[in-house]
């Protein structure tokens, strides 16, 4: 392939698109660019479907500090695990990438973005997705793009929302909205504002959905130069006799998943999907058809928890809707420590720890990105045991990392300037009990916390994670989810 590059102007920056002359042994490879900030992003699929229950796609961003003329901390002098940041970016790559692949697609997909060049003022983060989108259809993946990222501020001064606002820009914003998909539908929200209105938010998004659909125009044009061929593959269609018998136990189903108490429920459904799959097959199409069998229950268990609140109203546990399960709040819970919060709210428990130190002792950042350190710092932690789970404790994980951020974005708005309150601050989240919305959970513990350790915060803040139930033209959206809701809603 001859290289061939499409170079646009929109709300304001230069960005470019380009391929052919990197990376050329991958299924596709854009190089994508914004101002004198570069990524090079690769996608590869593989040839071979897989034989699991789910589509195995993996996100990587690479962080190489060359990009920003530096040499990496420590002994090693080698980038090694990534950081926190770049662990953030490849999950907001996945979100918006994932929806796009067809049901029954199990084909590996590795996408892959390199920052090559920083230039300080234009962020990597939001063009690896555009970059994602465009290498996946420049190689003929079957994927429904093109998909775009963008991020808006708002101009303190004017009002004017900002697309993509650099690093000064974002100085005078305030609002940090992330918002991702295509030019018909949204599939990736995050957002950080200093207390707007729900009206100045809601009109941020409108204006976020017109620059995605912007962004996706110019890469259908990029796309048009360079008339990939449609890659041949097929989607794994199960015998449709599995489906059948499986959805032949709907009632028993329905009956299984009504019971408020999350390790009981799971008990009831999973001694039922036991018993179809050994009283419905036999041990022959046991093993041909194990991950067929599997989704396929997945499938049952999906569809009779959607059916129960859109037919009925009423949830898995009884509530309504609207209805927000049981709180209990204990500030002050832990003797000696600077300040606490234990925080449950129905089956999810959080134990939120703060810490005072010198401002010496904010955490100094090695990254690409151009913030040096923290000065507050939350950190979440999901140990096995919080879900009644025996597992392997570590490095904390990806999910790990985002939940964090989450609490983390809701609460710096509030926190005093260092000339108020002249101290670091480190908030620890340790998640004793999980069914759903623990990091909004860890949220309203850090609240408590930071207010039981005598920080001068401008208004408590407190989170609750929301749902969307949509079969159709039938809509219900749920308060408060829990884990089932979360997963299959």
């Amino acid at each position: 392939m001859t290289k061939i590059v499409e170079e646009f102007e929109l709300y304001g920056k230069q960005y470019r698109l380009e391929t052919g002359e990197l990376a050329k042994q991958a299924t596709g490879a854009v190089l994508v660019t914004c101002g004198a900030t570069s990524v090079l992003v690769t996608a590869v699929v593989s040839s071979q479907e897989k034989d699991y229950d789910f589509f195995p796609l993996t996100v990587d961003y690479i962080e190489k500090m060359y990009a920003v003329g530096r040499i990496p901390g420590g002994y090693l002098k080698r980038e090694a695990k990534p950081s926190d940041h770049g662990t953030l970016v490849a999950r907001m790559v996945d979100r918006p990438i994932r929806p796009g692949f067809p049901d029954g697609y199990k084909n590996e997909v590795h996408i892959v973005a390199t920052p090559f060049v920083i230039d300080g003022e234009n962020l990597p983060d939001t063009i690896c997705v555009a970059g994602a989108s465009a290498a996946l259809l420049v190689g003929g993946a079957p994927f429904d793009g093109p998909a775009a990222c963008v991020r808006i501020g708002r101009d303190i001064e004017t009002g004017e929302f900002i697309v993509n606002p650099t690093v000064s820009e974002q100085e005078n914003s305030d609002l940090e909205l992330t918002i991702a998909g295509t030019a018909d539908y949204i599939s990736m929200v995050e957002a950080g504002a200093a207390e707007i209105s729900e009206e100045d938010m809601l009109a941020a998004m409108t204006f976020g959905q017109e620059a995605i659909a912007a962004f996706c125009e110019k890469q259908a044009a990029f796309l048009a130069k360079v008339n990939p061929t449609p890659m041949d593959y097929t989607i794994h269609a199960a015998d449709p006799s599995v489906a059948e018998r499986v959805d032949a136990h709907l009632d028993e189903m329905s009956a299984a998943l009504k019971d408020a108490d999350k390790a009981a429920r799971m008990q009831k459904v999973e001694e039922l999907k036991s018993s179809i799959i050994e009283n419905d097959f036999t041990e022959e199409e046991r093993t041909a058809w194990s991950s067929d069998i599997k989704a396929a229950l997945k499938a049952l268990e999906k569809r009779a928890m959607r059916a129960m609140i859109l037919e009925t109203g009423e949830r898995v546990d009884g509530r309504t809707p609207e209805e927000i399960r049981p709180l209990y709040i204990v500030p002050g819970y832990l003797p000696r420590v600077h300040g606490s919060g234990l925080f449950q709210r129905g089956q999810t428990q959080v134990m939120s720890v703060c810490t005072l130190g010198m401002l010496n002792e904010w955490q100094r950042l090695d990254t690409i990105w151009p913030e040096e350190g923290k000065r507050y710092m939350h950190q979440y932690n999901f140990p096995p045991y919080c879900t009644g789970e025996t597992g392997r404790m570590g490095a904390p994980k990806r999910r790990e990392v985002g939940h964090g951020a989450l609490a983390e974005r809701a609460l710096v708005p509030v926190l005093p300037d260092t000339d108020t309150f002249p101290y670091a601050i480190r908030v620890v989240s340790e998640v004793l009990e999980s069914n759903g919305s623990s990091s909004m959970a860890s949220t309203c513990g850090s609240c408590l916390a930071l207010m039981d350790a005598g920080v001068p915060i401008s208004a408590p803040v407190s989170g609750v994670a929301m749902g969307l139930i949509k079969e159709g033209d039938d809509v219900v959206i749920l308060s408060d989810i829990q884990g089932i809701e979360d997963f299959l809603g």
